[in-house]
């Protein structure tokens, strides 16, 4: 039986049916619902929703994306990921329309800049120090007491993760955190999932996220499953096996232009989970190559992005 896909109904169902209405910064409003969890053991499969086709190959790049280090959206545009499009756009219609006038380009003119103009991507597709940049570069200050002075140093908290995994399984310290406090307001948008924590025991690692704000429809199946492609590239560097994926959601919520999308979705029957496929793998570069085999679902469900 599929479990997840039962799960995350359940969370549909819940917000649907006894969310609160809440306005929010795009203007859309939702329903919302605070402090709900799903769980998957990751013996049942790869977690990946049935019940509505999940756009597999744009979660990978994005998660490539975050393994690199990179916050630029040039190379989630040169290989046709989209999801961050209207983030960047936002900021640079923003920052020429208080600083000059009306910004001279269209969405879609922004991003064809983006892709073949070079310096145009270097200004303009920077989103700040967001996912990538906290993964693995971590900017601390250290004072040196010898030269009265503080020094930048930076931290790899990939690395950092995957030693400690292997060095000190039973340690509760192996945490990688996105919240750096000091550099939220350089950042395009505050991350939304901010940490993860992974867990050792019996040979196998578990992997729990944490989410403050979770767009339930159309970003939490993303999340679900990016977070399990990371666990299973965690384990083939540590050499364990696959435990339990754990997603911890604060504010979870529905858009209202969502709705009809989240019914039609709850009316579907799941498919039994499909298996992944790993034909190679460098989890410190990002360079991998993943499939699913068995992958079967119902017809994506269009609901449009609120940026």
């Amino acid at each position: 039986m599929n479990k997840l896909d039962e799960q995350y109904k359940g969370l549909l169902a819940e917000v649907l049916y006894n969310g609160v209405e809440k306005e929010d910064r795009t203007g859309t409003g939702t329903l919302s619902r605070f402090g709900m969890s799903i769980r998957h053991d990751m013996s049942q499969g790869f977690p990946i929703l049935t019940t509505k086709k999940v756009a597999w190959k744009t979660m990978v790049t994005e998660l490539k994306w975050f393994l690199k280090g990179d916050t630029n959206i040039k190379y989630l545009v040169d290989n046709n990921c989209h999801i961050w499009d209207g983030d960047a756009y936002k900021l640079y219609e923003r920052t020429y329309n208080y600083e000059l006038e009306n910004a001279p380009y269209t969405k879609d003119e922004f991003i064809e800049k983006i892709k073949t103009d070079e310096v145009f991507a270097r200004v303009w597709g920077n989103l700040g120090p967001i996912y990538g940049k906290q993964w693995r570069e971590w900017r601390k200050y250290k004072w040196d007491k010898i030269d009265m002075d503080s020094h930048i140093e930076y931290v790899d908290q990939l690395e950092d993760l995957i030693v400690g995994l292997i060095k000190e399984p039973n340690s509760r310290r192996h945490i990688v955190n996105s919240w750096n406090v000091s550099e939220l307001p350089l950042m395009t948008l505050p991350p939304c999932h901010y940490s993860f924590q992974c867990y050792v025991a019996d040979g196998k690692l578990s992997l729990m996220w944490n989410q403050r704000s979770a767009d339930l429809f159309l970003g939490v199946p993303f999340n679900i499953s990016s977070y399990g492609l990371l666990l299973h590239l965690l384990c083939k560097e540590t050499r364990l096996e696959p435990g339990h994926l754990i997603g911890s959601f604060g504010d979870i919520h529905l858009y209202k232009n969502h709705i009809e999308q989240a019914k039609e979705q709850i009316s579907r029957d799941g498919f039994d989970l499909p298996e992944l496929e790993l034909e190679y793998y460098d989890i410190y570069t990002g360079d991998f190559e993943a499939s699913l085999k068995n992958y079967q679902s119902h017809p994506a469900i269009k609901a449009p992005l609120s940026n």
